[in-house]
């Protein structure tokens, strides 16, 4: 997939013409059409006025090839935080709403397993030895204030799912950093839940996890590794196509090269 082309044709194409004029003879090319100047994300030249104009050094960060599409999976990750952030926000306002019902949900629940136990003896369901029948059982036996502290520990969970989408979304370093770190200290408690019982959900959600972590340590350059901080800043701008063509003119032997697909 081209993700360059891809991007162009959702967001419109990104001409700029610098200020300094060799540099914009390089992207600039008169046509029986008109003037057209080259994208620096996909590379090709496009009818019409640039979008912006300046020096170089004022040109917007336009990723391409390889960074575009690291771009695309860190808002994917990001699209998951999300919804993992959404669902635990749920799950504090349904604890945080029975902690003074307690009671009353006891009693319903008394009430209405009898009428339950016909139909799952149907289907080969046991209540007495179900997990889930149990562990809504000891929910009984919490006190109002040990489920609002429940409550508040599962929005605080929530609030470091959605601060890592906002980070990742906005493809930013620190939230590529606090991704990383707020994810792996959730993964032995991930991992002891797997020692529990192995289901696919909690398998899912641990791979998902272990692979970002070692993704964006990786790709991203994280504490030092694959080069740091230097590297990271140092393949952006290599990568920037008015960067490209400035060495170009410093070196007539160098040519563009094309985006990878």
């Amino acid at each position: 997939m081209d993700f360059s082309l891809r991007t162009c044709s959702w967001r419109g194409h990104a001409t700029y013409a610098p200020d300094e004029t060799e540099l914009a003879a390089r992207l600039h090319v008169s046509t029986p059409a008109g003037e057209a100047w080259r994208c620096l994300r996909c590379g090709d030249f496009v009818v019409g006025e640039p979008r912006q104009h300046g020096p170089a050094d004022a040109a917007p960060e336009v990723p391409r090839g390889r960074l575009l599409r690291d771009r695309f999976i860190m808002r994917l990750l990001a699209v998951e935080r999300v919804l993992r952030g959404l669902v635990f926000i749920a799950l504090a306002f349904g604890v945080y709403k029975v902690r003074h019902s307690q009671s009353q949900l006891r009693s319903a629940f008394d009430r209405e397993m009898p009428l339950i136990r016909p139909l799952a003896d149907q289907i080969g369901w046991n209540p007495d030895n179900s997990k889930i029948v149990h562990f809504i059982e000891k929910g009984w036996q919490l006190s109002p204030t040990t489920l609002t502290l429940i409550a508040a520990g599962l929005l605080g969970y929530a609030a470091i799912e959605l601060v890592e989408a906002v980070g990742l979304w906005l493809v930013q370093r620190w939230g590529e950093y606090f991704a990383v770190v707020a994810t792996a200290v959730f993964l032995p408690f991930e991992i002891y839940e797997l020692t529990e019982k192995i289901t696919v959900v909690r398998a899912g959600a641990l791979l998902i996890n272990v692979v970002a972590v070692v993704w964006l340590l990786w790709s991203k350059r994280l504490f030092g590794i694959n080069g740091g901080g230097r590297a990271y800043h140092a393949e952006h701008s290599e990568e920037s196509l008015l960067t490209v063509e400035r060495a170009a003119l410093t070196d007539p032997g160098r040519v563009a090269q094309p985006d990878p697909a």
